[in-house]
């Protein structure tokens, strides 16, 4: 006569594939998350400002980093050379230009009150 153990009918493992999935979905979701929260507007972000590096060109008004308004004069490579006042040219780094002004908030940027 069969023991009982024998008689039973094998049930599903513990550690089966269901379990591994259902152990890995919160991590799959928090890192979805994150991916359309943190990481992909930030690389929209960097996309948009290497466009703007890239459409640089003389004339423009730009803003730097550090809160300095110039105009273009010249564009190398990997600098910018800006004009900040009359007879005053300096080098900046193309990252550290943040914003070309549109021609309202360039004005506003001279202290041009004509409307």
């Amino acid at each position: 006569m069969p023991s009982q153990a024998w008689a039973q009918a094998p049930g599903a493992a513990p550690g089966g594939p269901m379990a591994l999935v259902t152990s890995l979905f919160p991590f799959l979701l928090i890192f979805v998350v994150f991916y359309f929260l943190i990481i992909r507007p930030q690389k929209k972000r960097q996309s948009e400002h290497q466009k703007l590096l890239d459409d640089l060109k003389k004339g423009d008004r730009v803003l730097t980093q550090g809160g300095m308004f110039g105009t273009v004069v010249g564009v190398q490579k990997d600098r910018v050379t800006l004009k900040i006042a009359d007879n005053v040219k300096v080098e900046y780094q193309k990252p550290a230009i943040v914003a070309v002004l549109d021609e309202k908030a360039a004005a506003g940027a001279k202290g041009d009150d004509s409307e």
